[in-house]
């Protein structure tokens, strides 16, 4: 039987799609985690979610995420032959937003996760790919080479969250709770 442990990471390095070992400490490594911990974020979503087409979009942003993983985890010498993100996808993005916020009411204030167990993955899956893009950003004001595409399909995908959030509340007949204390 395998082993699912390699005891490489011991010393406090791991691998990267480059030349040697990186910190565990480094801020690539800690935009990726953060991309993975979006990713499974957003499959609590998708678990919580009863209607197959959201499970399908979410599905397809899990695999953009790790595409982008891939691509924050290349060296600047092979980044090209990871960088798959381009405008079309951001583009895409923020079609789905347009479609999911023209068939929801979106109010003019806070509101408080909760109100459902989808909404509320929603709600946090956007406060980790919110984190995720203010990691790479850090990443990338060290990079040269920087694909500006990936925080632009972060950010789009902040706000993808917080409309399925809504979405969610609506649809379950849960009316969204208002952080000054009242609901819709």
């Amino acid at each position: 039987m395998p082993k699912f442990y390699t005891r490489t990471g011991d010393d406090g390095t791991t691998g990267w799609l480059g030349e040697g070992r990186l910190l565990k400490t480094d801020i690539r490594i800690e935009t990726l985690g953060s991309l993975d911990e979006a990713s499974a974020a957003l499959g609590l979503a998708r678990a919580s979610c009863q209607e197959s087409r959201i499970q399908k979009l979410i599905q397809e942003v899990q695999r953009d995420l790790y595409k982008i993983m891939a691509e924050v985890a290349s060296s600047p010498e092979n980044r090209e032959k990871f960088s798959s993100l381009d405008a079309t996808r951001i583009t895409w993005l923020e079609s789905q937003v347009d479609v999911f916020t023209s068939i929801t009411q979106v109010p003019k204030e806070f509101v408080l996760p909760g109100d459902t167990p989808s909404g509320a993955a929603f709600s946090l899956a956007r406060t980790i790919v919110r984190r995720t893009e203010r990691r790479l950003a850090q990443l990338q004001e060290r990079e040269e080479d920087r694909n500006a595409y990936l925080l632009q399909y972060l950010n789009r995908l902040s706000s993808l969250c917080f409309i399925l959030e809504l979405y969610e509340n609506q649809s379950s007949g849960n009316p969204s709770t208002f952080a000054k204390g009242e609901s819709k």
